[in-house]
């Protein structure tokens, strides 16, 4: 997805149809589901006709769907290494977290009716549902874990108040999040193979589209998440318990 300059034309108009921006950007579809406006049936018409016809004001909503545009690819990285262990807790739950607890449970649905709609061509979009919906469990499971045993032992650890920390102590939950993490990235590897690198046929409807594009924003997220767990917070956490 490239980004739009300040000074050239947009990338789309409010003439643009619905289908074809999803066509052109499938991330952008999460706008159109938070705005009710149906992009796959309704895929035909311009983006000025369905925000009329769902009482958006169409200005209003080619602006946002510019700024999600931009903000997609314009979103400024952090460095894990310069925040201290408790802040790089808090940036995995209010980032990480934060987009696995609002994107999931929108890919389960759409693989799910994507599944139901259209496995009649093509048979792996049944294991894509599985799939899905099995990552989901594991992942807000895991996330649960993390969230009220192993990062708050992480904060206790580095602000130093117990007095019984020892390697051993925090070494077994990290063990078992870095086996749940390899659960997770088989797993999602595994979607990338039934979707052939999360691309769609010529026959895929809008819907399809979208979920196999945020799929593969998933697929990248997980990459990013578990590297600054595994080799950022883990190895300085269990170093730290090793000097306690």
């Amino acid at each position: 997805m490239s980004t739009p300059s300040l000074h050239a034309a947009p990338p789309f108009t409010v003439e643009t149809t619905v289908g074809q921006i999803v066509i052109d950007y499938p991330l952008l579809a999460r706008v159109f589901e938070r705005l009710g406006i149906n992009y796959c049936c309704g895929g035909k018409r311009a983006l000025t006709e369905a925000c009329r016809a769902y009482g958006h004001e169409p200005a209003v909503v080619h602006a946002e769907l510019i700024e999600a545009v931009t903000s997609a690819t314009n979103t400024p990285g952090i460095d894990p290494n310069q925040l201290s262990l408790a802040q790089l807790a808090d940036h995995i739950e209010t980032t990480h977290h934060v987009y696995v607890k609002t994107e999931l449970p929108r890919l389960v649905e759409m693989a799910d009716r994507v599944a139901r709609k259209h496995s009649w061509r093509d048979e792996r979009l049944r294991e894509v549902s599985e799939t899905t919906t099995l990552l989901a469990d594991e992942m807000f499971a895991h996330m649960a874990k993390e969230e009220r045993i192993l990062f708050p032992l992480v904060r206790e650890l580095e602000a130093g108040v117990a007095n019984d920390f020892h390697c051993g102590s925090i070494a077994n939950p990290i063990r078992q999040m870095e086996e749940e993490h390899e659960f997770a990235t088989r797993a999602t590897a595994r979607l990338g193979e039934l979707t052939d690198g999360f691309q769609p046929d010529t026959n895929a409807c809008n819907t399809h589209r979208a979920l196999l594009a945020g799929l593969a924003e998933f697929a990248t997220d997980l990459q990013r998440h578990v590297h600054k767990e595994n080799n950022v917070l883990f190895p300085r956490a269990l170093a730290l318990a090793g000097r306690a």
